[in-house]
């Protein structure tokens, strides 16, 4: 109970517009010189490079933003419809 009134929180304060630009403008700035040059170290962590495990882990989260805005938006249901039982 208290899983689903926090995610339907959580989903209600996604909906908003601006956090869709706030989360692409943090995407292109992660992609630019200075988080670059952070991340372009000669350290391995479990054998993989530093920078690939930076924009990995970036991308893998990025995908998880992106669903959680999907599950933000409900289909239009035509007119006279019920929408369907979850």
């Amino acid at each position: 109970m208290i899983w689903r009134t926090t995610r339907n929180r959580l989903l209600k304060r996604l909906q908003l517009r601006e956090s869709w630009i706030i989360f692409f403008v943090l995407g292109n700035v992660m992609i630019n010189f200075p988080f670059l040059k952070i991340f372009n170290q000669p350290i391995s962590i479990l054998g993989f490079p530093l920078l690939f495990l930076y924009f990995t882990l970036g991308w893998a989260i990025s995908i998880g933003v992106v669903y959680l805005f999907t599950q933000t938006l409900e289909p239009e249901q035509p007119s006279g419809e019920e929408p369907p039982a979850r």
